[in-house]
């Protein structure tokens, strides 16, 4: 195996090339405690400001680096004319006095350091513009026989361009082993990687391992240098049994919702920019952007008909016939839809839940059945199961209202923040708020309520979406304020995967033949499928 030097650039010491004056009238640290060996030093050794501290001239300057040069040359059993001597390691060298050399670092306390070295190769890279790692000269002057020396190499040519800046390495020694901590990667290497090793022996290169929990936000934004180096995931997910079909792009804003009417072959998305834009299943391009002048903040389809929540109206589109309907009502921006029972019901800004009831007999197919009041904050969230609707709502409770009296016939005040979410699963309904938990809800009878189990998610719950996976097992998307989306099993609540966005996830929505998607706060919309091989690296 070829060895090569790892080699950084040259540091400009405070005080310019030959040394200078003490920087701000510092005093030397290591002088107080009686272990300072620099000359010149460039703090002050006196508790008083000196009037003069000696300064080396540039030939002084010069001529010490080539000593240094040849010192090191020699030590290592290089021909100063080039080439390399056989090892020299067993014979004394006359003249050569480390303790004269000019010292740029303290010394380091290191004995018995390894040299990888393999034909001629030795230390390289020591000129006018380079130097190694800061503390190896230091290093190299302390061990006198070069086979007790450690030198880090980048490997190839021309490793000069592909070298860490600002290369941070410290030494310690403890029973033997000895370690050199590089804080600044090399190349692909991983940062906090450790090189150990003792007399003799190979290194031990110890590779600290990926946090699996979190991906790389400059690689997300195409910024990363780190490479296959960086502790942080360069991948959208991390998880088995799932994978990212494609990536919709065209939004400015945060998409609001995401609706894929049943026998349609077109994909709907509304966002806060206050457009619609239409995309095809099979090309994933955006064919249709309607433009409808103000925010979206939610959107649902139901059969053939595609419903915009906006502030004070719900429109109203049929795709297939091209008709369109604006329901107007002075309840501020609706936040939420669902519809049952014939039915379409939005929940709104003021606290209030609107009911239009579906008809055959008018030019409007769509007439103001009622208006159900109770809550005190804005509607966030509705859901439909078995003979009831539950609404959430900013208040931080939870009501539930008879499908057939539409009348509130339960109200649960298990959270003590907004309700961002429900949804019903079998028989039982979860909720999500901010107050940073998951609710299971149960009714034991007609006329009781209670949470069965609580799931702490510290990042804070804002969006749950339940839907079944290639094995049709129970699965539940919960998006956090960490920008993420985790994955749940049901109903173990044991996590098996979790998908990354740039922003937060603002919602999310199950499809048809193992499909979901998601859309986050930059306008990005991301096809998922389940499967059942599929691993993300």
């Amino acid at each position: 195996m070829e060895i090569k030097t790892l080699t950084v650039r040259n540091h400009t010491r405070v005080g310019g090339r030959g040394g200078g004056s003490a920087k701000n009238n510092a005093v030397c640290y290591f002088w107080k405690e009686g272990k300072c060996n620099r000359n010149p030093c460039r703090f002050l050794h006196t508790d008083f400001p000196a009037p003069n501290v000696y300064h080396r001239n540039f030939k002084q300057s010069q001529a010490s680096k080539h000593q240094l040069k040849k010192s090191l040359k020699h030590a290592l059993g290089e021909n100063t004319r080039g080439g390399s001597l056989e090892d020299k390691s067993n014979k004394s060298r006359p003249g050569f006095n480390y303790e004269d050399l000019p010292r740029k670092f303290p010394l380091y306390i290191a004995k018995n350091w390894s040299i990888l070295k393999t034909g001629s190769h030795g230390l390289e890279g020591i000129n006018n513009q380079e130097s190694t790692c800061p503390g190896s000269e230091d290093l190299l002057r302390k061990c006198l026989d070069h086979k007790n020396v450690l030198v880090l190499s980048a490997g190839g040519g021309g490793s000069e361009d592909r070298t860490a800046l600002n290369c941070n390495v410290s030494a310690t020694e403890s029973e033997g082993l000895k370690r050199i901590r590089v804080h600044k990667y090399i190349e692909d290497s991983p940062k906090d990687t450790v090189i150990s090793t003792t007399e003799g022996s190979v290194p031990k290169v110890e590779i600290p391992q990926k946090d699996q929990q979190k991906a790389c936000e400059r690689w997300m934004s195409d910024s990363c240098v780190e490479g296959k180096g960086c502790q942080y995931l360069h991948s959208w997910f991390h998880g088995a049994g799932f994978s990212m079909l494609a990536k919709l792009s065209g939004h400015s804003e945060a998409v609001s919702g995401i609706a894929l009417p049943s026998g349609s072959d077109k994909l709907y998305s509304g966002s806060t920019d206050g457009t619609v834009r239409v995309w095809d299943c099979c090309t994933g391009q955006s064919v249709r952007v309607m433009n409808l002048g103000d925010v979206i903040g939610s959107l649902i389809s139901v059969g053939s008909w595609v419903f915009f929540g906006m502030p004070n109206v719900v429109k109203a589109w049929n795709i297939q016939t091209e008709a369109d309907f604006s329901l107007y009502e002075p309840v501020g921006q609706v936040y939420a839809m669902t519809a049952a029972c014939n039915m379409l019901f939005a929940g709104a800004q003021n606290g209030v839940i609107l009911a239009w009831k579906g008809s055959t007999e008018s030019k409007n197919p769509f007439q103001l059945a009622t208006s159900l009041e109770g809550h005190t904050g804005a509607v966030t969230c509705l859901a439909v199961g078995a003979k009831w609707l539950y609404s959430g709502s900013a208040d931080s409770t939870i009501r539930v209202w008879d499908l057939d009296a539409l009348q509130c016939i339960y109200t649960l005040n298990g959270h003590a923040d907004a309700v961002m979410s429900l949804i019903c699963w079998n028989q039982h309904l979860l909720s999500c708020s901010l107050d940073q938990t998951v609710k299971v809800w149960f009714a034991s009878d007609e006329s009781h309520f209670e949470v069965i189990y609580t799931h702490d998610e510290y990042h804070g719950a804002l969006v749950l979406c339940g839907v079944n996976d290639s094995a049709t097992k129970p699965v539940l998307l919960c998006s956090c304020n960490d920008k993420s989306v985790r994955l749940y099993e049901l109903p173990s609540f044991s996590e098996r995967g979790r998908i990354f966005s740039k922003q937060v996830v603002r919602t999310i929505q199950a499809g048809p033949d193992d499909l979901f998607f998601t859309g986050d706060g930059t306008g990005l919309l991301n096809v998922w499928k389940w499967s059942e091989h599929t691993v993300a690296s």
